[in-house]
């Protein structure tokens, strides 16, 4: 069986949830949400957003732990750590979660509000149409990246994602 390329694996851009980056973590939620990925036969659930700006030239990445961390009220984040942890220790007092929840949800209502461009990755890598699927799993190995864009012409066409580069590799050691 002959490996494929980038192109050949990839999921086309129109297929793949992308947002703007004045959309609010409130709205990248939504879209995350409501997003599926049809990859043949299999659907998947989307592990980040792309993020274009105006011009539709990619800015980043959106993950969803990067949602999580911009959501994480500030009132926390400026807590020192080993009050942080006894926050939602229950061992320690099982009231306090329940004490400071509507404070705690109201907080993250509000952070909803920043915009996703605020808390997105920056790219770190890209892949050419052309390139050949090894050199797609060596950027991903060392860049420690799960999605890589695809570039055709200087555009992004598509993305391709660690567990379609694992699939390819799967069925060649069959």
């Amino acid at each position: 069986m002959a490996t494929k390329n980038a192109g050949g694996i990839m999921i086309p851009l129109e297929c793949y949830p992308h947002i703007p980056h004045t959309f609010t973590l409130r709205q990248a939620c939504d879209v995350m949400e409501q997003a599926t990925i049809l990859c043949g036969v299999r659907v998947s659930l989307p592990r980040a957003l792309l993020v274009f700006d105006d011009n539709q030239e990619l800015l980043g990445i959106v993950r969803r732990r990067d949602i999580m961390r911009g959501l994480e009220p500030k009132f926390l984040r400026t807590m020192p750590m080993t009050h942080r942890k006894q926050l939602f220790e229950i061992e320690v007092d099982p009231n306090l979660v329940i004490l400071s929840s509507g404070k705690i949800a109201q907080a993250v209502r509000e952070q909803a509000e920043h915009l996703v461009s605020e808390v997105m990755q920056p790219i770190k890598a890209t892949v050419r149409h052309t390139d050949h699927l090894t050199k797609v799993i060596y950027k991903m190995i060392n860049q420690n990246l799960a999605l890589l864009p695809v570039l055709e012409n200087g555009n992004v066409v598509g993305v391709v994602r660690s567990v379609d580069a694992f699939h390819e590799i799967a069925k060649l050691v069959e």
